[in-house]
């Protein structure tokens, strides 16, 4: 997805009496009594970086009511451990403390400003109702599904404390105990030394609101795409390591001394709550995963690297310094450790096919974490092991009809996809499982075999146009609402370029200018933004969510 954002705040959104109760559980039961009863010395400078053991364990208290307030005597309690705890990540992370960070409480209604204010701005409004019409297109979400007041209410259930990268203030929140904010606060107290390193705001690099209008535009918006997905998971990935070695501490435990703790803590990550997140447990699985994959997808990321690395600093500060460039390189950290090419596909130039009856509107990369989503929510768990792994690549190219009367609809919206994987056999079972669920994209969905050409080709007549399926040895091209002599043309462009081109191209070995000539006056290209990419962008720019953390 072409970006359109800034970052304005880190928000940190969770349960974390229960988090430390799920990781003192962990680390309990891996740890012998004598060594708890011992208490030893957290990691840091000094016995004061770190928290102490909790003395007895207690379910988890109901969230305060509003207009619950904590104590002055509390307040002053939480901005006395600022520090420490800014000394604790410092230690852990090895970032240099090259400044104090401004703290400061702020209240409910505050906080719902705040939301509010980010989800009226322009940009972020434009960006979101933009990816709203290409993702119901796909059928990631459905039809009648509102994206953006679901946000809404989805931020407003989970916001608990953020670090504003503009004023340099970590906000924490007047409702909730001080026990219960010291984690929270070695999480954003990482983000703000990350800030500190490298200036979150311009590391992160958002993108030009402006539209690709031709194929010069697309090489150079493209190119100078960052991939924030993979980015946005680094800094959480990061913070959440920092988290977790904070809560920790009280057991002589870290993700560096006992990485065999990770692997538990990842898998009690869950969006599965609907008692205490009853908005989140009607999200659509979109919304769960890009939910939770910086923060999942992140930590096991950071956590292996921490695990392969004597330099304690080598899993932070180099990482930002070279950062990961996909989702596939964060899903898979060992590709990432070896500098593996990333799968990329060429674009040919387009252009003079489309354009006459349409407006540009979207170009990106079907990465594995759209792969990820997309097979199981079409295919469940058996097509989510299937695809996933066998991805080699996608791209997309979203393009609006001149003449449609309403341009908010997905009937304004044509696109085309294709998708690389790595043997024939799969890319024949991808293409029939897209077919397969046409209809809860569309209505009156019924197969056209009288306009097919041969066996490689499915078309489909729905109420937005038709859809053409072809399958060329491990090349999967999906057309939707182009007409059908549009829709060919462009498959016999892309298809070709890829087989013309002959080589694919990681993005880590490419000059920064990522451009490549390529055959049929076309170039290569290396889309660094996903399908999903600005929905985790947004997301994780609002928040650490919760629910994602624990079972």
């Amino acid at each position: 997805m072409q970006r359109e954002q800034g970052r304005h705040g880190r928000l940190v959104v969770l349960s974390v009496m229960i988090l430390t109760l799920a990781v003192g559980d962990i680390a309990g039961a891996q740890a012998a009594p004598a060594a708890l009863a011992q208490n030893p010395a957290p990691a840091g400078p000094s016995q004061k970086s770190g928290p102490a053991a909790p003395a007895q364990k207690s379910a988890p208290s109901a969230p305060p009511e509003k207009g619950t307030h904590i104590t002055p005597e509390q307040a002053r309690e939480l901005f006395a451990d600022v520090g420490q705890i800014l000394q604790f990540a410092s230690t852990d992370t090895k970032f240099p403390i090259r400044r104090e960070v401004k703290s400061r409480l702020i209240t409910r209604a505050e906080v719902e400003k705040y939301l509010l204010s980010k989800m009226n701005n322009d940009k972020d409004a434009k960006r979101m109702g933009r990816e709203e019409i290409v993702l119901k297109k796909f059928g990631l979400i459905d039809p009648d599904f509102q994206l953006r007041p679901f946000l809404v209410k989805l931020l407003d259930e989970q916001i608990a404390a953020y670090y504003d990268s503009k004023t340099k203030t970590v906000n924490l929140l007047d409702w909730i105990a001080p026990k219960q904010q010291k984690p929270v606060l070695a999480h954003e107290l990482t983000h703000a030394l990350q800030d500190q390193d490298v200036n979150l705001d311009k590391w992160e690099s958002p993108g030009s609101e402006n539209i690709s209008r031709n194929f010069k535009q697309d090489q150079r918006h493209v190119a100078m795409d960052e991939d924030d997905t993979a980015r946005e998971a680094v800094v959480e990935g990061q913070a959440m390591a920092v988290f977790v070695d904070y809560t920790l501490a009280p057991y002589g435990r870290s993700l560096r001394n006992s990485p065999e703790l990770a692997g538990p803590l990842i898998q009690s990550m869950t969006s599965d709550n609907s008692a205490r997140d009853p908005v989140l447990a009607r999200a659509p699985l979109l919304i769960q995963e890009s939910l939770l994959f910086p923060y999942k997808y992140g930590l096991r990321f950071e956590a292996d690297l921490i695990a392969g690395k004597k330099d304690p600093s080598a899993p932070f500060a180099d990482v930002l310094a070279q950062p990961p460039a996909s989702s596939y390189e964060i899903m898979n950290p060992q590709e990432y450790e070896r500098h593996v090419k990333v799968p990329v596909l060429t674009m040919p130039n387009i252009h003079p096919i489309i354009d006459a009856g349409y407006s540009p509107y979207d170009i990106g990369v079907m990465g594995e974490l759209d792969v990820r989503i997309l097979s199981e929510l079409f295919g469940g768990p058996q097509a989510l092991n299937e695809f996933t792994p066998a991805w080699d690549g996608g791209i997309y190219y979203a393009a609006q009809r001149r003449d449609a009367p309403d341009k908010t609809s997905t009937s304004s919206v044509a696109l085309f996809y294709l998708s690389q994987w790595t043997s024939p056999d799969v890319a024949a079972d991808f293409a029939k499982m897209y077919a397969r669920e046409l209809g809860q994209q569309y209505s009156q969905v019924t197969r056209d075999t009288r306009d097919e050409s041969g066996p490689a080709e499915q078309i489909y007549q729905t109420n937005q146009g038709p859809v053409l399926i072809v399958t060329q040895g491990k090349d999967v091209f999906v057309s939707e609402s182009f007409p059908l002599n549009i829709a060919r043309k462009l498959e016999f462009f892309m298809v070709s370029a890829q087989r013309q081109n002959g080589t694919q191209i990681a993005s880590g070995s490419w000059p920064s200018n990522r451009i490549l000539p390529a055959p049929f006056g076309s170039e290569m290209v290396i889309p660094q933004s996903d399908l999903t990419g600005d929905l985790v962008g947004f997301m994780a720019s609002c928040g650490l969510i919760k629910a994602t953390l624990i079972r």
